[in-house]
């Protein structure tokens, strides 16, 4: 199957088409007032805890409160970390083995807590953000992924050996309490550029830590 994708960029807004053998399949279109906020890290505060969904509402400070599911948890079975900018090109990053058990959601929050998110999917009509509490900070070369452990590298490396150097290279350089994702760009790169590009991810992670520390949800911090 052959896809192509136009992108029409005028002053008051873009256009993107994605075709699939010609056909469209999907266009979308996004105004230049409208600001993106996937990626976007949030202090919230939890304002309902829901077991029967297995979920939480938090306000992050804009109009609808964001959701929170159990799987968006760290060390959940389904956590995953999701690149809205390289949904084609890099692998997922699974925090933990599916065969541990999901540990139930009011167990891990109360109502009045405050936390941080990061927004996977922007409010829709009557919906507010998706959010996840498993962050992750995106480089040129890799994506930081505070309180994981793995090192994985994007499924566009197709090369076995490059991949396995690659992530060697990654395992080499990881402090402890960090995972990464190598990401397609760090191909034929070396330990210094990748390793500049690790201390400015974990330097903006302290920085967001920083800000959480010190400030009253709910606000905005990256």
């Amino acid at each position: 199957m052959k896809t192509e994708i136009i992108i029409n960029v005028a002053s008051h807004e873009s256009r993107i088409a994605i075709l699939e053998d010609g056909k469209l399949v999907e266009i979308l279109v996004e105004m230049a007032e409208q600001e993106r906020m996937v990626g976007d890290v949030y202090k919230g505060t939890v304002t309902a805890v829901l077991p029967g969904m297995q979920a939480a509402f938090v306000d992050i400070g804009l109009e609808k409160a964001a959701f929170l599911h159990v799987s968006d948890m760290p060390g959940s079975p389904g956590s995953m970390v999701e690149l809205a900018s390289e949904a084609l090109e890099d692998t997922a990053y699974q925090t933990n083995s599916r065969g541990q058990p999901i540990v139930p959601i009011e167990d891990l929050l109360t109502k009045g807590q405050e936390t941080l998110v990061q927004i996977k999917k922007e409010p829709i009509s009557t919906k507010g953000a998706r959010v996840t509490a498993v962050p992750s900070l995106a480089g040129r070369f890799m994506v930081l992924v505070p309180d994981g452990d793995k090192v994985g590298v994007s499924r566009k490396i197709t090369n076995w050996g490059e991949k396995r150097r690659l992530r060697d290279l990654g395992r080499n350089l990881k402090p402890n309490g960090f995972g990464l994702i190598i990401r397609t760009e760090a191909e034929g790169q070396g330990d210094r550029e990748l390793g500049r590009d690790l201390k400015e991810l974990i330097n903006t992670w302290k920085r967001i830590q920083k800000q959480g520390n010190k400030n009253m949800a709910p606000l905005l911090i990256h």
